[in-house]
């Protein structure tokens, strides 16, 4: 399978084109953003738990990167409520098992460098909110390695960004809020991929907007 799988383009999801599908496991669902392969993929996704599910045990033969949006995700090394922040690397596993509170995650699989070795559990929602040198926004850092670099960033009502020409891309899915790019307006759950090279002028809403955001861990391959 491939979807939206060329990596030099600008491409986003809103949430009235989500199409849930199920996994091959029951009582999980998938909404896919990005693919490139079958069973096994480098895919960007949200994934549905229903209360009291559970999925195969597995190993993250490409690294597996968790944002946890509703519930509580778990498996036998731990419980992570809403937003809480994963990553388990190359050549680990676990067996999700959820709870009563079912949970939404946005995951991404496949993406790691093999040097990337750094297991973590961030209890991102704890963390205070930190000023950023460019004013009227707040971040939470997530995890650095090389040019890759992965935080939560909360834009006051009306700030204005504009990008200087990206090196290794940047991705976004927006948590709370609105954001507008120079051609689209984005709601709450909308995720978009803008390629290396691209120059994007973002704007945050009127409510301000909060969001995961990833730069520098694209190419155009």
């Amino acid at each position: 399978m491939h979807l939206n799988a060329d990596f030099s383009q600008f491409v986003s999801v809103t949430p009235e084109q989500y199409r849930w599908v199920d996994a091959p496991i029951a009582g999980v669902e998938r909404m896919m953003l990005d693919r490139v392969g079958d069973e096994v993929a480098r895919a960007t996704s949200l994934v549905r738990y229903a209360p009291n599910s559970q999925f195969s045990p597995h190993a993250h033969g490409g690294g597996e990167e968790i944002l946890v949006l509703e519930g509580v995700f778990a498996d036998e090394h731990g419980r992570y409520p809403a937003g809480s922040y994963l990553r388990n690397p190359i050549g680990t596993a676990h067996t999700p098992q959820i709870g009563d509170e079912g949970a939404l995650i946005f995951v991404k699989l496949h993406q790691f460098d093999p040097n990337d070795t750094l297991q973590l559990a961030v209890p991102a929602h704890r963390l205070p909110w930190q000023p950023d040198r460019r004013p009227r926004i707040a971040y939470k850092m997530l995890h650095t390695f090389k040019q890759e670099r992965i935080s939560l960033e909360h834009w006051a009502a009306g700030t204005s960004i504009a990008y200087p020409t990206l090196k290794g891309g940047l991705e976004l899915f927006i948590l709370e809020g609105t954001l507008s790019d120079s051609t689209h307006h984005y709601t709450a759950g909308t995720w978009c991929r803008y390629p290396t090279g691209a120059t994007p002028a973002l704007t945050a809403g009127s409510e301000g907007v909060r969001m995961y955001l990833k730069r520098g861990h694209l190419t155009a391959a």
